[in-house]
């Protein structure tokens, strides 16, 4: 398994949490940056790296991408071809977009979630299965259309 994962300023402080609880659990993690908190960074740049590091396995390789309110980074990641990004603040929001929307990119608002609510957020989108049902592939097909 291995997880690409990036943040702009606002999330930098979360990333890095999240990288070293997911290395502990000896989680391959590639950091797609920010490397430093720059307070004038842009999102995009980092949830584009995220999305293209992604797409080059969609179906393996999974993302997480931090900002403050998760949106922008949803929308960066959302982009590019292959990716399912979704912000999601809930199990059941993670559990849904895993196993129905074959989510690959979880995105994260930092501002409103704690260190606990994001890493139970992270196991739960690791764990999930995609429902390998005809209709789930065919509407993953159908966004990458």
């Amino acid at each position: 398994m291995t997880i690409f994962i990036g943040a702009d300023h606002r999330g930098f402080e979360l990333k890095n949490k999240l990288m070293e609880y997911l290395q502990e659990k000896n989680i391959r993690v590639e950091d797609m940056g920010n490397y430093t908190h720059d307070p004038v960074d842009n999102f995009p740049e980092f949830g584009k790296k995220v999305a293209l590091a992604v797409s080059q396995q969609p179906s393996e390789f999974f993302g997480i991408a931090v900002c403050g309110a998760g949106i922008g980074m949803s929308v960066a990641a959302n982009r590019v071809k292959g990716v399912r990004a979704g912000l999601c603040d809930s199990i059941k929001q993670v559990e849904h977009g895993r196993a129905n929307d074959h989510m690959n990119v979880l995105c994260l608002a930092s501002d409103y979630l704690t260190f606990d609510e994001a890493r139970s957020l992270v196991d739960t989108f690791l764990s999930t299965p995609m429902k390998k049902d005809e209709k789930y592939i065919k509407r993953a097909a159908m966004l990458d259309e």
